[in-house]
């Protein structure tokens, strides 16, 4: 009984935090929807990352050549135009847009090797390896925000 009412008050309490929330989009105001709406600058994985600063990053994990750099960047650019392009297309069934997207993270991935030297390709091979492990071990976390995978 004792643990009902807890969680009866548990989540009253959540619902007064939320509600307010609700009420001020529905009421038109914008202000605070507009921040979450944008691109995050960090986030778990590329799609939400800035292509200049995730090319910077990785020209520094791999030392890049400005060059390479360059290309990274454009490489970035056009997956994330892709991403945004597969997010906005209601017509798409989510399974249908998760598939379409992991093909266009693969081909990005596959542009960025065939870019790299043997010891670069070595180095993005580690990465890549650590980040399928990390993914594999954070799937079906309901949802959960997770941290980062770890960075070397």
């Amino acid at each position: 009984m004792l643990k009902r009412c807890l969680l009866v008050l548990m989540l009253a309490g959540l619902m007064y935090a939320i509600t307010p929330a609700f009420a001020q989009d529905a009421s038109g105001n914008d202000q605070q929807a507009a921040p979450s709406a944008a691109p995050h600058e960090h986030g778990p994985g590329r799609g939400h990352m800035d292509p200049a600063k995730h090319a910077a990053m990785l020209a520094k994990r791999l030392k890049l050549s400005s060059d390479q750099q360059t290309k990274v960047e454009e490489v970035f650019k056009s997956e994330q135009s892709q991403m945004e392009s597969l997010r906005s297309d209601t017509s798409v069934s989510p399974q249908d847009r998760h598939s379409k997207m992991m093909d266009v993270r693969k081909s990005s991935n596959d542009q960025i090797r065939a870019l790299l030297d043997p010891d670069q390709q070595k180095k993005w091979d580690e990465m890549q390896s650590r980040r399928e492990d990390w993914m594999q071990g954070h799937q079906g976390s309901g949802g959960t925000p997770n941290p980062a995978p770890p960075q070397q």
